[in-house]
């Protein structure tokens, strides 16, 4: 018999850094270009199996706007990892990580350590990339985040990659790998 876990993602930064785009891809395999503000949150499920274990992911889409940031904490509460999202093309989208990811964590339990996986986003756009690895590595590091990854929701590359480093990532923080 498989093991049935359920766990909660959810994935913040600021308004069009390509969260919902993450999220559609990853969840339907297509990219859609015409995506309407995020009010709140959008939340998708997505069933998924690794080794022995199903696991019924929901996946929170968090909007960046300034407006909502203040729901970021009740959003957060029992989440069992984030991820946060910049645009690589934007290095404005880095300016506020601190108030990002102090806005995610107050809402989860003290006692949890939750793994944060940041993002860059939008990596298809080559030729208009102005965060550095270097930068981008760094912040990751400065912050304790669990790692950084660079994809692009339009062509899906390491689309499914973030969510299934992450995914293992939990499953052996609660040794189940």
């Amino acid at each position: 018999m498989k093991k049935e876990m359920a766990y909660k993602i959810c994935i913040f930064g600021e308004t069009g850094v390509g969260k919902t785009t993450l999220a559609r891809r990853y969840l339907t395999g297509y990219f859609e270009e015409d995506i309407k503000l995020t009010m709140g949150a959008e939340i998708f499920l997505k069933f998924i199996e690794i080794e022995d274990i199903r696991i019924a992911l929901q996946v929170w889409d968090f909007g960046g706007e300034k407006v909502f940031q203040f729901l970021l904490p009740l959003y957060s509460r029992g989440s069992s990892a984030g991820i946060f999202m910049f645009d690589l093309t934007r290095e404005s989208t880095l300016n506020r990580i601190d108030e990002w990811l102090e806005n995610f964590t107050n809402g989860l339990s003290a006692e949890k350590d939750v793994p944060i996986l940041m993002v860059g986003g939008k990596l298809d756009l080559q030729d208009q990339i102005v965060v550095s690895d270097k930068k981008s590595e760094e912040l990751a590091q400065q912050y304790n985040l669990f790692k950084y990854i660079k994809s692009s929701s339009k062509t899906g590359e390491n689309v499914e990659f973030i969510f299934e480093i992450l995914v293992r990532k939990i499953l052996k923080d609660f040794n189940l790998l």
